[in-house]
Formats: structure tokens, sequence, C-alpha cells
């Protein structure tokens, strides 16, 4: 059964190891990669002995504890990771603010802090009262679960930097049931300076000793970098008689994680309604800046929230050095600063560095003497954004897709918010799929 599989990130490289461990003989996979190497959303880059992963800050972590341990061997076992305390702070004018917003209260201004409690508690009880169900609406579904103070302080200021668009524009569905719900009396205990903790699932996490988290996509793809075809973009796919070709050749199965609005220009006669849905699906692209800096160390921190535009236009910091010894040289470290943009509008121009740096000077992150230097990558596809059309429209493609026997795959092959483990777990399932079919067949 010869497959191809389109891109060579995370998906495509585990789909690929999960065939040929499971019995397909190397010779009928074949990945298709329009970069010069590996990684995809995974890729990290080195610059004057600094590195960044170069679509933001990633962990391993997972509930999957087969994925993880399988993902941990295939990049080096237990010993090439270091595992870390999950530290996540919010910069709140110049408090540090405890993550998540609702757990912290008690960090805030006294003024902050009672509309926050206030918001917090009518909207609980107006919920336990009328039983609504969640609203469909982003913003409405901020104030129907955290109430107008947190909504006004943290939530819309954050999410409007992040998403760069009206939040009434954008659907819950993203959230409901991802976001996890505070219990009340953890809120009240926060608000009067009793610490209680959110997502205590993911109280550490694990990263690579070297080599960033491309370190990752490298492992898995050792065992069959032969098979891969390296700046090789797929510029068409044709309907044969039993298959796909493949920029001419014929395979008897095509597994896609390419974005999906980007097959309109590469599957040959697509029809009208499923491409009008690929096209008009909504993404954001990410810059991101590595900033390395003249100082030893960092405040022991993973990752932190900017919230405010005075904080300049970053939405997350990593503070990325403190994740292993060797992302930085000796006596250095270096944060990574994540810009978010439309997709499909230009990239930022020059000046954006010193926008991130005056904001990061303003929210005392840092210093503007510290900085020796700035890098920045830019990703067109990065997060996938759920507006109000997009269940329809996902649907809508993928039914065709399906029809037509290409295999979706990945954050973008299926336009899921898939974080790389779910990758991993979701590439194991469909090789069994594939496995068996191949079986049977």
């Amino acid at each position: 059964m010869k497959t191809a599989i389109l891109g060579a990130g995370i998906s495509g490289l585990a789909l690929a190891r999960f065939l040929i461990e499971g019995g397909l003989a190397k010779g009928d996979v074949s990945l298709f990669e329009a970069a010069p190497a590996i990684g995809g959303l995974c890729a990290s880059k080195t610059v004057d002995g600094f590195t960044y992963d170069v679509t933001g800050g990633h962990i391993l972590y997972s509930k999957d504890l087969a994925a993880m341990n399988w993902i941990k061997a295939c990049a080096g076992g237990e010993r090439a990771f270091v595992k870390r305390n999950r530290n996540t702070k919010i910069r709140f004018a110049d408090r540090w603010v405890h993550y998540p917003f609702e757990n912290g209260l008690g960090d805030l201004p006294q003024q902050a802090n009672f509309d926050c409690l206030k918001g917090y508690v009518t909207a609980w009880h107006r919920r336990q009262v009328d039983g609504s169900a969640a609203p469909a609406a982003f913003d409405a579904w901020v104030r129907w679960r955290f109430g107008e103070g947190i909504a006004r302080h943290f939530m819309d200021p954050y999410n409007e930097k992040v998403w760069k668009r009206p939040l009434a524009q954008l659907s819950s569905d993203w959230v409901a049931g991802r976001v996890p719900d505070a219990p009340v009396d953890d809120v009240l205990r926060s608000s009067i300076g009793i610490r209680t903790e959110g997502y205590t699932h993911q109280a550490s996490f694990f990263y690579p000793s070297h080599g960033g988290f491309q370190a990752i996509t490298d492992g898995i793809g050792a065992s069959v970098l032969e098979r891969v075809r390296l700046s090789t973009p797929v510029r068409d796919l044709v309907r044969g008689a039993s298959g796909w070709r493949v920029n001419g050749e014929e395979f008897d199965r095509v597994v896609s994680t390419l974005a999906l609005t980007d097959l309109p220009g590469i599957v040959k006669h697509m029809p009208r309604a499923p491409a009008e849905a690929m096209a008009a699906l909504e993404y954001n692209s990410i810059t991101c800046l590595l900033v390395a800096l003249d100082r030893a160390e960092h405040p022991d921190l993973s990752w932190i929230y900017l919230p405010h535009a005075e904080q300049g236009p970053t939405n997350r910091v990593t503070y990325m050095s403190n994740y292993a010894p060797g992302l930085a040289p000796v006596g250095k470290s270096s944060l990574l600063c994540e810009v978010t943009h439309p997709g499909g509008q230009p990239y930022p121009g020059a000046e954006l560095e010193r926008e991130v740096i005056e904001g990061l000077e303003a929210a005392g992150v840092l210093q503007a003497r510290e900085v020796l230097f700035t890098d920045r990558t830019s990703t067109r596809h990065a997060y996938v954004v759920f507006d109000h059309g997009y269940g329809a429209r996902r649907r809508t493609a993928l039914e065709w897709l399906e029809t037509v026997e290409i295999t979706p795959l990945g954050r973008f092959g299926r336009f899921e918010y898939d974080n790389s483990d779910q990758c991993v777990i979701k590439a194991r399932e469909l090789a069994g799929r594939l496995l068996a079919q191949a079986r049977a067949g």
C-alpha cells in the first residue's frame, strides 16, 4: 500500500513511524516536505548559542502516558529530558498575579480584586438560579463564566491581543469543556489571600535537554528521514484510477497534514463548495522573537501573560533559558516573545522589535540595556480561529475529503486546536486504522 504523507511536522513524522513500526514496508511510505528541514510547528532555531522554538513556547505534557513515553523514547529517553515545575504568572501593572487569573485575585490591587470577585460571584449565582447554557459568542461566554470584572481586567484585553478580532466574532466552542471551572470557594479564598491552585494536572512538564523542542521531531523522524523528500512542496494532487497522483507520482493512499486553507490551490478539480469552505477558514499567524539577554539568570518563571496594551504587542513571554541549561550560553539568558497577527495579512514590520522591547521594559520584565540582540521567525499558520462559521466550514471540508479518500491529520490538516501530544495520539490512532485496512485488503 503505497502511502504519501504530505508534511513532515510532528503529525506526519509520527504517522510514518507508527506505520513502519506496525509492519508497513519502509519503501511504501513517502513524506513530502516543502521546508528544507523536518519539524513543522515544532521547529527550533539556534542563533549565536541561543536556541528558541519558532512558533511559541512548547512543553511536553500528556495525560496519555503511553504517548508521552513513546515521544521520550524516540527522542533519547528519560535522560534526554529536563523535568520542570510549571510557574506561570500574569503581569498586571507592577504586580505578579497567580495563574489562572481567578486563582490569583488576592494579588491584584484592592479595587480590581473587588471588581473581579463581585463579578465572579454574581455570574456564578446567576448560573445556579437560571441554569443558563453557555452562550455561543466568546465575549458573552466570558461574562457568563467569569463575570464582568475578570472580563474587563484580564480576559477581554488579553484575548483581543491574541486573536486580533472583536471577541463577539469568536465562538465559545474552543473553550467550552476545555477551561476548567474554578470552584467558587477557591476564588473566594484566593481573593482574601489564601493561595489556591488551578490547572494542577499541568503542575510539571518535560522539555528536551538539548536542541529545543525540535529535538522531539528530530528523534521521531530519525528512523524515517530517508523517506522524507525535503524542499519538495506539493504542487498538485490529481485523482487517479485507483488513488492519487502527488506531483505526478502515483500513490494508493494520501494523508495530508497540509493546512485546509491551502488545499483548494493544490487539489485539482475540487468542487466549489468544499473549496470555498476551506478557503474561508480563519487562522492566526505568529511572529516569535528571541530576546538574548546579557544577564545570568531569570526569576523562577516558566512563562507569563501580558494582557495590556501598554505592555507592548507581546501576549506571552516564555522564559526560554529556564527550560534547559543549554538553551543560552553560560552567563546569559533568553526570552521568547509571541506576537500574533491575522492570517493572510502582512507580517509585522521592522518596528516590531522596538515595540516589543519597549513594552517589556514598561512591564518590568527587562531593561533595554540588557538586550544583546533579537531574532525573529514568522509562521503563517499558528492558531485555529473559532469564528461562528468555523464548525460548518470545517464539516464541509472534512466530509468532502472523506468522499475522495484524502485523509486529513494534524492541527491544520484537520483545523483542530491540538497540542503536540494530541498530534501523536491521533497519528497513532490513524496508523492503527490504516494498518488494519492494509491487512484486510
